[in-house]
């Protein structure tokens, strides 16, 4: 226990800041597609009975070392043309992936809560390109953080034949998001636009959610974005009479690269303990101690009393011991010197 206690004031005493760290994370086609058995069985990727999203990992997901990397979808809103098609495969859980994206990310619009639409102009207002099919990239929160840095976002896809895809690239980015500009806020947190000098818009980014929102006029000029024995198939085709599993495999075979810098807030209070010249002069170690009092130098020509701090405690009101802060070497007290010793708490 100590022997007194130095009372800090929360106004001169504490100053609180807040430090963000960012971390590039690159995930190359490679990972995703062909480094862990054959495409599109990939051991590293995990599809499910309920056939509603496919999961990517980067080892093989039954390895103890595999970390989850993001989950793939594609969906449709219920206005789109591709809506009640014939030989619809998965209609149903389709539009409902789509519905759960829009709610949880846009919210509801009107008195009747309908559904809001993704768009790539950033008004939400359906005057801009309305992205009323497209494909989901739910990134993993071990990888964003607490947030997808702003104009760091990068995506390469092939858009050429299925056999080569990458003989043609359209690259999209978030460049002109900025952290004060370029940026616009709904109910899924701050989002931004993925855009190409060349190709236009390609989708949104939501930074807080991790999740990006690729639309199908990507593809828009690509007559084989699946293929198979049975022929092949547009997009749209795609999306209507191919799996949920299957178009995240044909998409997967089209990422080139994914790059983007996550966030990590750290937000700390730094304290500012201060011990005056005639404060803390006398240690605490009860080796200090002689008959059970403290060894004091009565002799004038004998040096002042001296003390070396090695520890600080922070008590609550109730002298309550809540944190230690331990010294890197112990510094010398005594009469003729003042410390101010900084601890900072991070959380």
């Amino acid at each position: 226990m100590p022997i007194n206690y130095e009372v800090i004031n929360p106004n001169t005493d504490v100053a609180t800041t807040k430090t963000l760290l960012h971390e590039v994370i690159p995930l190359t086609g490679t990972i995703v597609s062909g480094t862990y058995g054959t495409f599109p069985n990939d051991d590293n990727i995990k599809n499910y009975s309920h056939g509603m999203f496919q999961s990517v990992y980067d080892y093989p997901y039954l390895s103890s070392s595999a970390n989850h990397i993001f989950d793939l979808t594609v969906g449709f809103d219920e206005s789109s043309p591709l809506s009640g098609s014939t030989n619809a495969v998965q209609q149903a859980k389709k539009i409902n992936m789509y519905n759960q994206f829009s709610q949880v990310l846009l919210g509801y619009t009107g008195s009747a809560n309908t559904v809001r639409l993704f768009e790539g102009d950033l008004s939400l207002d359906q005057s801009g390109l309305v992205i009323r099919e497209g494909v989901f990239v739910n990134l993993s929160r071990l990888l964003t953080k607490d947030q997808i840095k702003k104009g760091s976002v990068s995506i390469a896809l092939g858009t050429a034949s299925y056999a080569t895809p990458f003989t043609g690239i359209k690259t999209f980015t978030d460049s002109a998001a900025t952290e004060n500009a370029g940026t616009l806020n709904t109910i899924g947190g701050d989002y931004g636009v993925l855009s190409s000098s060349t190709a236009g818009v390609g989708g949104v980014v939501f930074y807080q959610a991790g999740v990006m929102v690729l639309t199908s006029s990507i593809w828009a000029g690509t007559t084989d974005f699946f293929s198979e024995s049975a022929g092949a198939r547009t997009f749209d085709q795609q999306l209507v009479s191919g799996s949920i599993s299957g178009s995240a495999d044909s998409l997967r075979h089209r990422l080139f690269n994914l790059q983007f810098n996550n966030t990590t807030e750290i937000n700390s209070s730094v304290y500012f303990c201060r011990a005056s010249h005639n404060k803390f002069n006398y240690s605490s170690n009860p080796t200090y101690l002689n008959s059970s009092a403290i060894r004091v130098k009565n002799n004038n020509r004998d040096n002042p009393p001296v003390a070396y701090v090695t520890t600080i405690g922070l008590y609550n009101s109730q002298n309550e011991l809540l944190a230690v802060a331990k010294l890197s070497e112990p510094l010398k007290k005594d009469p003729t010197n003042e410390l101010t010793l900084r601890v900072r708490l991070d959380y």
